[in-house]
């Protein structure tokens, strides 16, 4: 599998692409490709055309969780295909893959912070799988579908509201989900927010995977100003859990960083940056 960083916070020194607080990321695997989020603006297009990326012939498009700096993006995917077929260039219909709640509208302090396309307008332009369970894109590629949460210490506020059933409820963003990648050498959970909690996250990984190797844990992990305890039990759970490397992103803050560099080797993060699973 090649991951190719196309939205992040930051970009890669001495490369010169465009950064904006958000995620995704080109995944090739197994000859399909897929997009993993496709960040707040037309920004994943812009620099996929500057690494030379075409994205017309993607398989899929994996969605994360339905906020903005994920999902905005997506707008902007529509008017490349049109644009795209009004001048007769082809392009596959790719299928979205998200849990089933990834589009409901969401708020927080008045501020609209989900989706701008609802499902039924993007059943428009692409094919929907929506799901609650795993979904095996290829035979070593997953999607985790809802991630149960099951420790204390990475339980969370909600994050403003949903509309569900026709009615606004505290968010606690259950759609929040992630990929992981079967390698040779164990696996590679790749996040967005980790909402769910990034131990979690890979706990799930580990359960659906049957796996307990871990080798890359790539993606934001929602630890922005955290709790004392709560880094220190994320920190505590990765010194048992030993990846061979991580690469904590996005929602990440530096304090974070510093606490899990102390339990294991932590890389830089940015657009540019190419990452290769055998």
């Amino acid at each position: 599998m090649k991951l190719t960083v196309l939205v992040d916070n930051n970009t890669i020194i001495d490369h010169y692409f465009y950064a904006e607080p958000g995620v995704s990321y080109f995944i090739e695997c197994d000859d399909e490709t897929y997009l993993f989020d496709t960040g707040y603006s037309d920004l994943f297009l812009r620099n996929a055309t500057k690494m030379g990326i075409d994205l017309l012939g993607l398989d899929g498009v994996v969605i994360s969780h339905g906020h903005n700096d994920h999902t905005w993006g997506l707008g902007d995917l529509v008017k490349f295909y049109s644009e795209a077929e009004s001048v007769g260039r082809k392009r596959r219909i790719p299928m979205i893959i998200a849990h089933p709640e990834a589009f409901l509208d969401r708020s927080a302090d008045g501020l609209a912070i989900g989706s701008m396309l609802s499902s039924s307008q993007l059943e428009k332009h692409f094919s929907l799988k929506l799901s609650k369970d795993p979904i095996w894109l290829t035979s070593k590629l997953v999607f985790l579908g809802e991630i149960p949460r099951n420790n204390s210490f990475e339980i969370e506020n909600p994050i403003g509201k949903v509309m569900r059933d026709g009615t606004w409820k505290e968010d606690y963003v259950l759609d929040d989900s992630a990929l992981v990648y079967k390698s040779e050498h164990g696996l590679v959970v790749i996040t967005g927010c980790s909402h769910a909690g990034i131990c979690n996250i890979i706990e799930y990984a580990k359960k659906v995977c049957k796996e307990e190797r871990i080798w890359d844990v790539i993606g934001g992990f929602h630890l922005l100003n955290p709790s004392q305890a709560k880094l220190c039990s994320t920190v505590e759970y990765f010194r048992r859990c030993q990846p061979h490397v991580i690469h904590a992103c996005h929602c990440t803050d530096l304090h974070s960083k510093i606490g899990l560099a102390q339990v294991g080797n932590i890389e830089e993060v940015g657009v540019g940056l190419v990452l290769e699973y055998k």
